[in-house]
């Protein structure tokens, strides 16, 4: 059976500020040469799923230059391929008629797309995630069990710490939802957390959308899958790998540091049937120069290190200077040190600068951030 997958590249990103002021969440930078969206992408295209779908809002224009044509992930093709689609608005917009603010408004003003696709099956993924998961498998199981939504889940810690919106899914021996809850932090302990990801089949979905429209709902967890559960089939699809949600700075520093585990690279990037794609860029190697010392770090093509690195990510092309030590932090693309510099749990963005003898600390719980192109 045939899949069809849509990525949303802008859901929460709001939460993420400092790194989406200028880009989408799909365009975030991560892990010395990627971007959010190769995960989800890689996802499909592994799986086989060869049309995507991916829903953009605003700030889209460097998430379209990293896409390209798709060609990157195979996927510059005449028929499927990957289609950009934009927020649907008229040219008689109103108060009612803005932009999206949740996955199903997204959705309903993606219908036409949905009933335009040949596909049986619809695959449906945020961007804010990291993990390598094997959406084949979960498509399979999806039709093999005749549900009408299969749920991805993972079994997570919770604890009345966390700061994000978590909803939780329990299911009887046979993996049919028996409740869905918004996490209330009353309780700590593991439980299968969702993680966002959906499969479902595409009449089934043009149905909830249009339901959806004649009610005036705008939630796709609360006002469907919390409403509906007892009366469809809904089934969970329980994931073992790594996986990480970003939905805030201190999440994306911590998910970035666990790159440095080899355990955790050996999750994403280990499998050599499921490769994560990236959009490729022909640099030079890293130059490490005399007396550059590099301990526990992720080093991208094009950078030039003459000063101390430990336990770093860095991406292309940055330049450490002489005496600069770089420890516990994570530097962005272009981004040039002095020397005598000393940075400790850092986030710099694109294209910064930081002149001789600066001192810059943050904690490993709020990480400091210097915006793009900024100089200090």
């Amino acid at each position: 059976m045939s899949a069809v997958g849509i990525i949303f590249s802008s859901i929460n990103e709001k939460s993420v500020y400092e790194l989406t002021k200028q880009r989408t969440m799909a365009s975030v930078p991560f892990g010395c040469r990627y971007r959010l969206i190769d995960f989800a992408l890689s996802n499909m295209v592994n799986s086989g799923i060869n049309h995507v779908g991916l829903v953009t809002h605003y700030n889209y224009q460097s998430l379209m230059d990293h896409i390209g044509t798709g060609k990157d992930w195979d996927l510059a093709r005449r028929h499927g391929g990957i289609k950009i689609l934009p927020p649907y608005i008229t040219a008689f917009a109103n108060n009612t008629n803005t932009l999206y603010n949740t996955r199903l408004e997204a959705l309903i003003s993606i219908r036409d797309f949905i009933a335009d696709c040949k596909e049986d099956v619809v695959v449906l993924s945020d961007c804010d995630t990291v993990c390598n998961l094997d959406f084949s498998a979960m498509v399979e199981q999806h039709i093999e069990s005749g549900a009408d939504i299969t749920l991805g889940v993972k079994s997570s810690y919770v604890s009345q710490d966390s700061t994000r919106a978590i909803t939780i899914v329990n299911s009887d021996e046979t993996g049919k939802v028996t409740d869905i809850v918004d996490y209330s932090g009353t309780r700590n302990g593991f439980e299968d957390v969702y993680i966002r990801i959906m499969v479902i089949g595409r009449k089934y979905l043009e149905e909830l959308i249009t339901n959806a429209m004649a009610h005036g709902y705008t939630s796709f967890t609360k006002d469907i899958l919390i409403r509906s559960y007892q009366h469809h089939d809904i089934r969970v699809y329980k994931f073992d790998g790594y996986f990480a949600t970003i939905r805030s700075i201190n999440d994306y520093y911590s998910c970035s540091m666990d790159l440095l585990k080899p355990e955790i690279r050996r999750s994403l990037f280990g499998e050599r049937t499921r490769p994560v794609f990236t959009k490729v860029r022909n640099s030079s190697p890293a130059s490490y120069c005399d007396g550059a010392i590099v301990r526990n770090s992720l080093i991208a093509d094009g950078c030039v290190i003459e000063g101390t690195v430990e336990n770093s990510i860095l991406f292309r092309g940055v330049k450490v200077g002489k005496n600069t030590h770089i420890k516990n932090s994570i530097i962005m693309q272009d981004t040039i040190t002095g020397e005598n510099v000393y940075l400790n749990c850092v986030i710099t963005d694109k294209n910064v600068v930081i002149r001789d003898g600066r001192v810059l600390s943050g904690h490993e719980t709020r990480p400091f951030f210097l915006d793009k192109g900024s100089n200090v």
